[in-house]
């Protein structure tokens, strides 16, 4: 099959479903093609050895990359970050339906959900079917952020979406909740797949912890709670940091561990300065390739989300990279992510935005034996392995799009691996 993927986002970017995903289906066999923009998140920053220009190719091993002009930018400024958005998606419209080979199906990640436009003009244009890949659900969580407020504006940006998601020939979830929401807005259930997220398996494994990586950060002694991914407001991290402030004097060997950047970071700084918080330390955003090393360095895994009913029907991303570093995790988000973490056996839940329940789970894992928090990881980096890594979630992905294409894939290719559990 000619696969194309249209993301916003992809490598040098920090993003799990890019080159990795691309080059599996092109080992596949398949001719792979990406229409994404031009590298500048999370900073806003445009990367080094790239400059906005029309359009320029790229070729990596056998995947070949068309990138289009977009406004880089991803600060608070709502505008600017619209700006953003809809920049790549008239681009890739425009752009992308003039250049491109013609794909048998289209890869769609969303969010952002103006990516939908790109997608339906492709769609029409080259007379070609669209699976789109819902990783987050607008506009709840684009009303939660603060980036839009206006009732109007979420209102028109749902029939928006709804409008993307009829115009697809299928749509794809990262969990059983965001199929529930979707067919309780109107799409149908057998239109639907869910297919869980796996991480960047070629930076993300196991590591025994590095001495002089972990003394170089400022980690060596110490029992370490680590937040690793960005900072921003829907994390809700001020709560972490009041839990913080909790186990200053009961626990006073516990230190949490900030790593990462984002647009709420200077101000969590800010605070934990101002609650004199000496068991807290913000190291900066690390490159993909040191995020297995540092990840080593944790002694459990944190991951945080505001208390809302949307975030009940997520997985955060960094859920799986949690997993598959075979570290113990912390999870503090209701529904579906806490249910993942229970089914693996791989770590602990408490109630998000909720400090004392945080700071109680924290010291439960202080009092755990090393060999008890070896033997958590170890279970969910198994769950991982065995339900939610690549190549479990590329068989399904490919199945589908052979679906579509009405294409049948030898089956002896992939009999070794087994579908069960990533639907």
């Amino acid at each position: 099959m000619r696969i194309l993927l249209l993301t916003q986002w992809f490598q040098p970017e920090p993003t799990f479903k890019g080159l990795p995903f691309a080059q599996e289906l092109a080992a596949r066999g398949h001719d792979v093609g990406v229409l994404t923009g031009f590298p500048n998140y999370p900073g806003g920053e445009v990367y080094p050895g790239y400059r906005i220009r029309p359009w320029v190719r790229e070729q990596i091993d056998r995947v070949s990359i068309l990138r289009v002009a977009l406004y880089p930018s991803h600060d608070k400024s709502g505008f600017r970050r619209a700006l953003n958005y809809v920049s790549f998606a008239i681009s890739a419209a425009a752009i992308g339906t003039a250049l491109i080979r013609r794909p048998d199906v289209v890869y769609v990640y969303h969010p952002p959900a103006t990516i939908g436009f790109a997608a339906t003009v492709i769609g029409f244009f080259r007379k070609v079917p669209f699976v789109y890949d819902i990783q987050d659900l607008w506009p709840d969580t684009v009303a939660l952020s603060g980036m839009m407020s206006s009732p109007a504006s979420v209102a028109l940006l749902d029939k928006w979406c709804k409008f993307v998601y009829r115009c697809a020939r299928h749509i794809v979830v990262l969990s059983p909740g965001f199929k529930q929401q979707l067919v309780r807005r109107g799409v149908p259930p057998d239109k639907i797949d869910v297919i869980y997220n796996w991480c960047d398996e070629t930076t993300i494994q196991p590591t025994t912890a590095d001495p002089e990586l972990a003394s170089r950060l400022g980690l060596s002694d110490g029992f370490n709670v680590m937040f690793a991914g960005t900072m921003g407001t829907v994390q809700a991290l001020d709560a972490v940091l009041e839990a913080a402030a909790l186990c200053r004097q009961t626990l006073p060997n516990v230190q949490f561990v900030f790593v990462g950047g984002g647009v709420d970071r200077n101000r969590l700084e800010k605070k934990a300065a101002d609650l004199e918080l000496t068991n807290v330390r913000f190291l900066p955003r690390q490159p993909m390739s040191a995020m297995g090393a540092v990840l080593g360095l944790a002694d459990v895994l944190l991951v945080h989300l505001k208390n809302h009913p949307v975030f009940s029907i997520t997985i955060p991303s960094k859920t799986q990279a949690y997993m598959a570093s075979g570290k113990p995790v912390l999870m503090a988000v209701r529904g579906d992510a806490a249910q993942l973490v229970i089914q693996s056996g791989g770590g602990l839940v408490c109630e998000p935005e909720n400090p004392k329940s945080i700071a109680e789970t924290v010291a439960r894992f202080a009092v755990m034996s090393p060999e008890q928090r070896r033997s958590m990881g170890e279970a969910g980096k198994k769950y991982y392995d065995e339900q939610l890594c690549m190549k479990a979630g590329v068989t399904k992905f490919e199945a589908l799009f052979a679906r579509i294409c009405g294409v049948t894939l030898a089956v002896s290719r992939h009999s070794h691996q087994s579908s069960e559990g990533v639907s």
